[in-house]
């Protein structure tokens, strides 16, 4: 998969949530890109240290504002990225009010800011328009199977209704809009207390302390590490013409938590004991995307394979160096070969 041209001219992408997970390491690639960038956020969620880095960058601006407030820039921009909003169940659960806004009156506002500058617009949908799914694996033709009462649906209801002004917008040919439905994804700058459950098990590995999963484990995900799932938004943004419906992007590898945990375990060398609690209301089945329209529209599919790409999050949770990496690798590798039967990474499709 190739990466992203760099644009020909200098253009002006803001970015909304770039100081989170997601939003920075978008920030870096379209500054690989070209790109000048507006990063905006209220931090809530958002960390500096994901974006310190760029700081100071003549090519990079920082704004710190709330979205549900309407942005006055004092220039125009070419391309608008909306990522504001938490995306951790708990985070977002911890002010579903705000979070309710964040989605529509946020988004609403970001929309507007587009239309005034003649800007493309992506908006970060979630897979959890899909609710707990009916059918499996998720296309975007499914319309899905969303609690609208429940303590989730500040989000996923808060999301279905962005994806509503997004399409009215591209409707009435106010914006030139692309929606992407993003699914679990993980990497490095992920927060270790944000509640999501691949920095739940590293740091409860990395600290030999129970590993808590939440019903019997058999649930499954599907996991895109950052760097995949950031070429999907470049290209979503620059592919002509617009494809005019939402586009899943994620990795349709799926996995148990079962197998995410007992993986997590071999790569840091851990023994910490399996705590089961009761599953949360609303929590997914099963959770796997098609991806076949972002292979035939963008020519996308992700190529990071979870093993790898659960060694670089470990690192960067651990903080640690490439010496160390590999005596972690090192460690693995003794506790997979004194295990029965030898099974290896790659009998388990985790290669």
């Amino acid at each position: 998969m190739r990466r992203s041209r760099k644009i020909e001219q200098t253009r002006t992408a803001l970015v909304a949530g770039g100081a989170g997970f997601l939003g920075s390491h978008l920030c870096e690639g379209l500054l690989h890109d070209g790109y000048r960038v507006i990063c905006v956020d209220n931090f809530l969620t958002g960390r500096m240290e994901n974006i310190v880095s760029l700081v100071g960058q003549a090519r990079f601006r920082l704004v710190e504002q709330d979205v549900c407030v309407p942005l006055e820039l004092g220039e125009p921009v070419d391309r608008v990225f909306n990522l504001a909003c938490a995306a951790s169940p708990p985070r977002y659960q911890a002010d579903p009010v705000h979070t309710t806004r964040t989605c529509v009156i946020g988004t609403l506002n970001l929309l507007e800011l587009a239309a005034s500058n003649g800007a493309r617009f992506l908006q970060a949908s979630t897979s959890e328009v899909y609710g707990d799914p009916e059918k499996h694996p998720q296309r975007e033709d499914y319309v899905g199977h969303v609690n609208c009462t429940g303590p989730r649906a500040c989000y996923d209801e808060g999301k279905r209704t962005a994806e509503t002004l997004c399409f009215d917008y591209l409707r009435a040919d106010m914006a030139d809009v692309r929606v992407a439905r993003i699914f679990n994804t993980y990497g490095p700058r992920m927060d270790s207390a944000d509640g999501r459950i691949v920095s739940n098990l590293v740091m409860q590995a990395l600290e030999r302390r129970p590993l808590t999963i939440f019903g019997d484990g058999r649930q499954t995900r599907s996991f895109c590490y950052v760097t995949d799932l950031v070429e999907g938004l470049r290209r979503l943004m620059n592919v002509d013409p617009n494809p005019g419906q939402p586009v899943n992007l994620g990795n349709p590898r799926e996995f148990s938590v079962l197998e995410l945990a007992s993986l997590v375990r071999e790569l840091t060398g851990s023994r910490s004991p399996v705590k089961f609690l009761p599953l949360p209301q609303d929590d997914p089945r099963r959770r796997r995307p098609d991806i076949g329209r972002a292979k035939a529209l963008l020519g996308w599919s992700p190529e990071v394979p979870l093993r790898k790409g659960l060694l670089q999050t470990i690192a960067y949770f651990a903080r640690l160096d490439e010496p160390a990496l590999e005596s972690i690798a090192a460690i693995s590798s003794e506790s997979l070969s004194s295990r029965a039967g030898g099974t290896t990474d790659r009998d388990r499709g985790w290669a």
